[in-house]
């Protein structure tokens, strides 16, 4: 008895019984649309999303936080970086490397990224120590001239533990004879496994100490690596370490370093969502469908309701008001069907892989063999509020037009 007379109306006209069945329809299809829809993009952004996770977790595992180096020249006091990183309480571990790209020869060929490390200082920045499929990270000791390699670079060289590779650089020496390429043999003591192609296909590890000796830098290292408690502060840490050294070092921290891949895993989340709504702007479309017929069946109330007095504004609030609720009925169920199915997707996935006899993500095909899901509330905010706003859009023609209604025209055949 405290509703407004428009809204009143438009919650009647939405729970009484229509004469013509086919209007009752459109509108159930019209909430069914709108609710798959919402369900639809809240599990593919989720499924996204926990891929975006699981593929960042992967690489920051191996990958630093934050590099501090020199501008192609070595860093001779990186004792000293270290023990100022160290001192950072944002700073979990920094470790000294030598990196330099090279080409590995075991049966066979294969350019790979070789970096010099401290093992103990290693297993302060990654997770490498415990990604060993066989062998042991301490096996890289000075003067052992030992290498790890990752398991699909193992593979392309045709190599396992206890075998050698000889490293071939770019950087010639000069001889009796001319400029030669640089050879070095280095024995196989390991071999890791990360789950990221970029780390497993392209990456060695030797000892710093050995490397350094190779490429003949004295002391020096290319920079020094490091994790921190907080990865979203890494820009700021590098930046306040190279400032305390002095100044004149390049600074990076992971997203710079993987910008290009995280910029394409937006793009795709984004256009997956842009596509996604439309099946949400299918539903709004039906019903705009359900509610010009629903004004058309209704010609006689809308005209009594005129001549009663109910100005153009408040007839158009009825069918608002009608239209909005089927809307937000829609939303509401897309969104817990939507949390619903994300929440049991893996046991979903389970389930039809044991019903029909198949494995949707085999180990050998794919290095993330599960779906990872992450469930973000502002992503389902964010959708149940596009389907809101496309569905409140719809009911919009349809009232305007039976806000238009001339009374005398709706009753004259009545």
């Amino acid at each position: 008895m405290f509703k407004p007379i428009p809204v009143a109306i438009g919650l009647r006209y939405l729970r009484a019984k229509r004469r013509n069945g086919f209007i009752s329809f459109i509108s159930l299809a019209s909430i069914l649309g709108i609710a798959l829809g919402v369900a639809a993009l809240i599990t593919t952004l989720a499924v996204m999303t926990g891929f975006q996770r699981e593929i960042r977790d992967r690489m920051l595992q191996m990958a630093a936080h934050a590099t501090v180096s020199a501008h192609g020249n070595p860093i001779t006091e990186w004792q000293r970086a270290v023990d100022l990183a160290l001192a950072d309480p944002r700073v979990a571990g920094a470790a000294p490397y030598v990196e330099k790209e090279a080409l590995l020869n075991g049966a066979r060929q294969q350019p790979a990224f070789v970096r010099g490390v401290v093992p103990a200082d290693e297993r302060t920045v990654s997770v490498l120590g415990d990604k060993m499929v066989s062998g042991e990270l301490e096996s890289l000791q000075p003067g052992s001239f030992n290498i790890i390699l990752g398991r699909e670079l193992a593979a392309w060289l045709g190599v396992g533990v206890g075998d050698d590779v000889v490293m071939m650089l770019a950087d010639a020496r000069g001889s009796p004879i001319g400029a030669l390429p640089q050879f070095k043999r280095f024995a196989v003591s390991g071999v890791f496994e990360v789950g990221y192609n970029e780390y497993d296909r392209s990456m060695a590890f030797v000892d710093m100490n050995d490397l350094q000796r190779v490429l003949r830098m004295g002391e020096g290292v290319t920079g020094v690596r490091l994790k921190l408690h907080d990865m979203n502060l890494a820009w700021d840490v590098a930046r306040d370490l190279a400032l305390d050294l002095g100044g004149g070092f390049a600074v990076s921290d992971w997203t710079t370093d993987n910008a290009n891949m995280f910029r394409a895993l937006k793009m795709e989340k984004t256009m997956m969502a842009i596509l996604l709504s439309l099946i949400i702007a299918m539903g709004a479309f039906n019903l705009v469908s359900s509610q010009v017929m629903l004004v058309t069946d209704k010609q006689a109330d809308i005209a009594i309701l005129r001549t009663l007095g109910l100005s153009p504004r408040g007839v158009m609030t009825v069918f608002v008001v009608q239209g909005s609720l089927i809307g937000v009925i829609g939303t509401v169920l897309g969104v817990i069907g939507g949390i619903v199915l994300t929440l049991n997707l893996e046991h979903i996935l389970f389930a039809i892989e044991k019903v029909f006899g198949v494995t949707l993500l085999p180990e050998d095909v794919y290095y993330i063999t599960g779906l990872p899901t992450e469930l973000k509330t502002s992503d389902v905010i964010a959708i149940a509020a596009v389907a809101l706003v496309m569905a409140l859009i719809a009911t919009i023609y349809p009232a305007w037009r039976a806000a238009r209604t001339p009374p005398a025209e709706a009753l004259r055949y009545e």
